[in-house]
């Protein structure tokens, strides 16, 4: 065995082993404010937004240029090509985020905020994948144009969780303040962090002779998700990411519709995120959901709009917004019946056991009773709120 380099000023240098008790003291710290966050989401985040300036997304924020006039259809959204890009300069091995780290028991922290989480309180999804990183928006005649990098999942969920945990630890006074949230700075600068979007989608059961409209809500399950948990979101939502990390997936894979039709037959349907693509890439044209939802968006049966996006003012997450219309008819053909828990959560509106309710009517004033009376997150606030405004042009006035 190799001896030990001698320290500065000559004899090896051993270091000290914790005090009885300290990394277990550590670990319930941490733990403590790993509940408090789960507990307190909704209000962190709005007391991570107090002071903003309130904007077309709120509550989330965004820059002008994000959030079109009126709904834009998805096939107009652009994405460029996958680029290299240099690594941001806030990332979760900071020094600011040392005072949070737990310590192992030989008095070592967890690196990283993903590590924490899978020594101390692993939910049941957790994985470090490959996902696209969000590197620039642009907008050009009208046309939302999206730059897109590489990143791994974990880089992402180590900045994103650790800043709401430190905000969440400055709130039970376990800290002075929140430097590594300092440090992070203007919440819409991309390049200053692994920005790693999620596409939520509102789905709208539309029922043109009825005149109404009805939207499907999940509840996100603090045991089985790293984030969000605790709070209600529209559904499906979901991190925008090849379907596996055999190569073949990334170009195949990138595309948000393709996306969108991944996440309703996990979500919706209860199916299950292995499509066989480490073996080989999906054959969408192949798979009869995608080719029976894609023959709807021909025939005017579904129609999916572009609403923005923007960054959770708590984690600083970014999500890409979107609204999916289904006219009854065909929605109730292609989800005959409805999956009333899934990976991440439970769908609300299927206590009866029939699977048949799809959820909230599509009102002002269910939506703002909702948004008064119940924790939603951040992204699936401004969509409700967007698409609102909005209604109109969503439903073509057939609602």
């Amino acid at each position: 065995m190799t001896a030990p380099a001698p320290g500065p000023s000559g004899p090896p240098v051993t270091p000290a082993a914790p005090a009885p008790g300290v990394p277990a003291a550590s670990r319930a710290r941490w733990l403590r404010v790993r509940r408090h966050l789960d507990a307190h989401r909704h209000r962190l985040a709005r007391l991570a937004a107090a002071g903003a300036a309130p904007g077309p997304a709120a509550p989330l924020l965004a820059r002008p240029h994000w959030i079109p006039a009126a709904p834009v259809p998805l096939e107009r959204v652009r994405l460029r090509p996958l680029t290299d890009a240099p690594p941001p300069p806030v990332h979760g091995l900071r020094p600011e985020l040392d005072p949070l780290r737990p310590l192992r028991d030989d008095g070592t922290p967890h690196a990283a905020y993903a590590d924490a989480l899978a020594a101390l309180a692993r939910p049941r999804l957790l994985e470090d994948r490959a996902c696209y990183r969000l590197l620039s928006v642009d907008d050009e005649g009208g046309a939302p144009v999206l730059g897109f990098g590489r990143a791994r999942y974990f880089e992402g969920l180590d900045v994103h969780e650790a800043a709401a945990h430190e905000l969440a630890a400055a709130d039970l006074g376990e800290v002075p303040g929140t430097p590594f949230r300092d440090a992070l700075g203007d919440p819409t600068d991309l390049a200053r962090r692994p920005a790693l979007p999620g596409v939520s989608t509102l789905l709208l059961r539309h029922d043109r002779r009825a005149g109404t409209a009805e939207f499907v809500l999940h509840w996100r399950d603090p045991a089985k998700v790293a984030a969000g948990g605790g709070l209600y979101q529209v559904m499906p939502a979901g991190m925008f990411q090849p379907s596996h990390d055999a190569p073949w997936n990334e170009a195949n894979d990138f595309d948000l519709w393709r996306c969108l039709v991944r996440e309703l037959a996990e979500e919706l349907l209860g199916a299950a995120e292995d499509h066989g693509t480490a073996a080989a890439p999906l054959d969408y044209d192949a798979w009869p959901l995608y080719r029976e939802l894609g023959a709807g968006r021909r025939r005017g049966d579904l129609s999916v709009h572009w609403l923005g996006l923007g960054a959770d003012p708590l984690t600083f997450a970014v999500d890409l917004l979107t609204v999916a219309v289904v006219e009854a008819a065909f929605f109730d053909r292609v989800f005959p019946r409805l999956a009333a828990v899934n990976a991440e959560g439970r769908r609300v509106g299927a206590e009866d056991g029939t699977g048949r309710s799809v959820g909230l009517p599509f009102t002002a004033e269910a939506v703002g009773r909702l948004l008064d009376r119940e924790p939603v997150q951040p992204a699936g606030a401004a969509l409700l709120r967007l698409a609102s405004r909005h209604r109109g042009a969503l439903l073509g006035g057939g609602a």
